[in-house]
């Protein structure tokens, strides 16, 4: 292990444009369980009749509001989730010049709140939400507080959550400005992920870069693809590279 934590500080410190794409192992490290894991979609699906996927979605957002909050302020917006160690390490990194852009598929802004400064959340926030019809926003509070479905306090239209829900594409201008940020690259580090992520599977396909090294908890036979390879919880491996935020 101490020979490859030298040898990413090494890379780190030579490339010039770094990049980290931050996958599901960051909401493991929080305690927050993802719709994917199959006892939780049961527990959903015995508690509101329903799967996740059918719940969190655009259809059953725009057929039953009143239903859909429920479950959204329920599962998603208070749960408290806690800011993972692995997102101060990144704020670290991302101080001290070794990183200079972060692409996130988590909704609960963990890198933002941690101080990251540039980061592109590709699945939206809990924490921008804006009226469909005449665009006011309003914040995460007022939609967790709402008795009901949530309303536009100007128009009285039904507010949308910032988030992109099952059955919807995400942002087109993000997905290009994500894409950009890869091809770039000279290093691409895969944080709490893997290579055949159904998020990140197409972004890694831009990177033409130099070192591709890939940091999760468990084995995967995509693993092989990679340049270097590290097993471990992704907070243990960032705090082990020891940047304290000064450049």
């Amino acid at each position: 292990m101490g020979e490859k934590i030298n040898y990413l500080k090494t890379v780190l410190d030579e490339s010039k444009y770094t990049v980290a794409l931050c996958g599901s192992g960051i909401l493991a490290e929080s305690g927050c369980r993802t719709f994917h894991d199959q006892d939780y979609a049961y527990e959903i699906e015995q508690k509101y009749g329903r799967s996740p996927e059918d719940i969190f979605s655009s259809a059953y957002y725009m057929t039953r509001p009143d239903a859909f909050f429920t479950f959204y302020k329920a599962e998603v917006l208070k749960k408290n989730w806690e800011i993972p160690e692995s997102c101060y390490a990144l704020k670290k990194m991302e101080d001290a010049g070794k990183i200079q852009c972060i692409l996130t598929d988590n909704m609960f802004d963990f890198e933002k709140r941690a101080g990251c400064q540039h980061v592109l959340s590709l699945r939206g926030s809990i924490y921008q939400n804006r009226c469909p019809k005449c665009g006011h926003e309003y914040s995460m509070e007022y939609i967790r507080d709402s008795k009901k479905a949530p309303r536009c306090q100007a128009c009285g239209n039904v507010v949308r959550p910032g988030v992109t829900l099952y059955g919807e594409q995400l942002d087109s201008h993000l997905t290009s400005l994500a894409a950009t940020e890869v091809e770039k690259a000279e290093v691409l580090l895969l944080l709490g992920t893997k290579l055949s992520s159904s998020v990140y599977s197409n972004y890694v396909k831009f990177f033409g870069g130099q070192q591709l090294i890939v940091i999760h908890e468990k084995e995967h036979y995509t693993d092989v693809k990679a340049d270097m390879v590290i097993c471990d919880r992704l907070g243990n491996v960032l705090e082990k590279l020891g940047y304290t935020g000064s450049i």
